[in-house]
């Protein structure tokens, strides 16, 4: 029987691409939703991704593996507005696997914000980029057509982030489930759904969007609010200010973008969303793996717990986020 890596070869060959001489499958970190491995070709090495059935947490978690193939649909969509911001799709593979060009030399914003490197430049062309998917593709129903993944969006981001918490937490089980209910009623805008700074490449032209397994044509504050998530998290843990001041550059420049509706009603739908989020990230299935000091939770844990009980337009949520409590 082939091993892994040699399947993967076999796969990019029968696709058609010249892999070359010698060249293996060099396995990648895929985090908890798919396996990534790297392959030299003779046009230049390629990313090949496969999604996982059961992904790699603590909790059990299952998801459609069905969701590569929508990765793709959206990954060709994005490029279409924007040719800069996600990598070239070279080929689809057996079992929703699929290949795109690697880019060498672009580091991922994660890893660049944990080292210091906060540039709020940047992560205001992240929501202007993020805001122009979204306005290139509102109230489309050819588009929403396209993307009839609702029920992969509800088992990745809806069960685990807001119906999970909502299990465990009496109090405010009325006020996730009704947001629950009103992230899957919405049908406006095509959504990445896992818009982190982990999926973000810092590229020559600007932010590079990958790992668009969640895209649900959906609500479009969700994007917005799952970034900014990650970027108060963020100032909590690190102790930053200016993670804080980069979150409110990414809303101001995605604001700026909005064309398609009421800009104040998405941010406060965003600012709803992204208190449910910061208490998923303590508290749901997939909490946020750095966040290990008992005093961060409880940072993050009060102020989003007070956040969804007097919500708040997520400029204004973002501006009184605070690091530390007294």
């Amino acid at each position: 029987m082939a091993t892994a890596g040699a399947a993967i070869i076999d796969d990019l060959r029968g696709a058609g691409l010249t892999v070359a001489a010698g060249a293996v499958a060099e396995p990648l970190t895929g985090g908890v939703s798919c396996d990534v491995w790297k392959v030299e070709t003779a046009d230049g090495p390629v990313v090949v991704k496969r999604p996982l059935e059961q992904l790699r947490v603590a909790a059990e978690w299952h998801a459609p593996v069905e969701r590569g193939a929508s990765e793709v649909r959206w990954l060709r969509r994005a490029r279409a507005v924007d040719p800069r911001m996600v990598p070239e799709v070279l080929a689809e593979l057996p079992a929703y696997g699929f290949a795109m060009r690697f880019l060498p030399g672009a580091p991922v914003w994660k890893d660049e914000l944990v080292a210091g490197r906060v540039d709020a430049d940047f992560a205001a062309a992240v929501g202007a980029r993020i805001a122009a998917v979204h306005a290139a593709t509102a109230n489309s129903v050819v588009e929403r057509d396209a993307f009839p993944t609702d029920a992969m969006f509800r088992a990745l981001r809806v069960d685990p982030f807001l119906l999970y918490v909502a299990e465990h937490d009496a109090e405010l089980a009325p006020v996730l489930r009704a947001l629950a209910d009103d992230l899957s009623g919405r049908q406006i805008a095509l959504v990445h759904g896992d818009v982190s700074p982990k999926n973000i490449l810092v590229g020559a032209d600007g932010p590079v969007f990958l790992d668009a397994e969640c895209a649900v044509y959906g609500d479009p504050a969700f994007d917005l609010a799952f970034c900014t998530t990650h970027l108060l998290l963020k100032a909590v843990w690190l102790g930053d200010a200016r993670m804080g001041e980069a979150a409110a550059a990414l809303v101001a420049a995605y604001r700026a973008g909005i064309d398609w509706e009421d800009g104040e009603a998405l941010l406060l739908r965003a600012g709803k969303l992204t208190a449910a989020l910061l208490l998923a990230r303590v508290e749901g299935k997939s909490p946020a793996p750095y966040l290990t000091d008992p005093e961060h939770k409880r940072v993050v844990r009060e102020q989003a717990r007070v956040l969804l009980r007097a919500p708040a337009p997520l400029d204004a949520l973002v501006a009184n986020w605070k690091r530390t409590l007294s």
